[in-house]
């Protein structure tokens, strides 16, 4: 059990806190977050945080402005009751992808958003699968940007065992990712060369990378509207792949993203719990769950023994 140690969650995904505080042996921080009748936020730590070492739970998914006023609320209520340290764990970081400037007269707004956690007292951030990794160089406190590539790698031996696989990326930006998981699994890569017309949406020009009578597995950091991921299964299958698989950390699953999935060629897509699915999600048969429980307590374990945390990885 860790000592003066207090974990904390947001409404965001209670569940997921719940279970890493199950790993780590202790008891889940008592913590009210409600919303007054006009929209205002409302936030009372129910614990005596005074010198403690204090872990606050939050992935800022949808509604994700709702979820980033509860975490700074959080932040400072444990702040100005004496918190010694104050950690906050995003397992999925919102606006992540709005890390620089696509045009002119646009705001960069993941650093807005990591400027005021720091504003509101965090000392540290624990994340997941941060969509842009230089995202970490936008504060002066330290950055932890866990990767679920070990559970989604376990998850992938254990379904397909020694079949004939070969991993995809479904594009240039996610190549360094799947070489990386191809490399632990002992097997090739293949690369979609695509066009975005517009965001959302994506056009398939080219497979790089010879898929015709194996099992392509995509390896993708998120999925959104499932747009991308449609087009690419279809020009996967019509390659000659025998199926069609996916594994991706955060499963945003925006407008009819699960409807899309579940008419598409695509045969199972795996998640992690970084994001509570919605009902809808849930009752889909092709998108199975895998737990990122087991590394994110490893890391608050590891952080406040001040063991390594990469030494969860190599």
């Amino acid at each position: 059990m860790l000592k003066n140690v207090i974990i904390f969650s947001g409404n965001a995904n209670r569940l997921l806190a719940e279970e890493i505080c199950r790993h780590l042996k202790i008891k889940l921080g008592q913590a009210t977050v409600s919303t007054f009748k006009d929209g205002e936020t409302n936030v009372k730590i129910g614990e005596n945080v005074r010198r403690k070492e204090v872990y606050i739970i939050q992935p800022t998914c949808r509604p994700v402005n709702d979820h980033l006023m509860e975490l700074w609320f959080m932040i400072d209520a444990c702040r100005r009751a004496s918190a010694e340290i104050i950690t906050v764990v995003v397992p999925y970081f919102g606006y992540g992808r709005q890390e620089k400037k696509t045009e002119p007269h646009v705001p960069i707004s993941a650093k807005v958003v990591f400027d005021f956690l720091v504003l509101a007292g965090a000392n540290r951030i624990i994340t997941m699968d941060l969509h842009a990794v230089q995202c970490q160089g936008f504060t002066n406190i330290p950055v932890d940007n866990l990767f679920a590539e070990p559970v989604l790698i376990t998850y992938i031996k254990k379904t397909f065992g020694k079949k004939k696989l070969i991993l995809v990326s479904p594009d240039v930006g996610g190549v360094a990712r799947t070489r990386s998981y191809a490399k632990r699994l002992g097997v090739g890569i293949a690369i979609i060369d695509k066009r975005r017309p517009k965001p959302n949406q994506a056009q398939v020009m080219n497979i790089v990378g010879d898929v015709k009578g194996k099992i392509a597995i995509l390896v993708d950091d998120m999925v959104d509207t499932a747009g991308t991921l449609v087009g690419v299964t279809e020009a996967i299958k019509q390659a000659g792949a025998l199926e069609v698989h996916m594994v991706c950390t955060h499963p945003v699953l925006s407008e009819n993203a699960v409807a899309e999935i579940t008419k598409s060629a695509l045969s199972t897509m795996a998640v992690t719990n970084t994001i509570p699915l919605s009902t809808e999600a849930a009752a889909c048969q092709k998108i199975r769950i895998v737990s990122v429980s087991w590394l994110i307590s490893g890391a608050i374990r590891r952080s406040h023994t001040g063991e390594s945390v990469t030494s969860l990885f190599y």
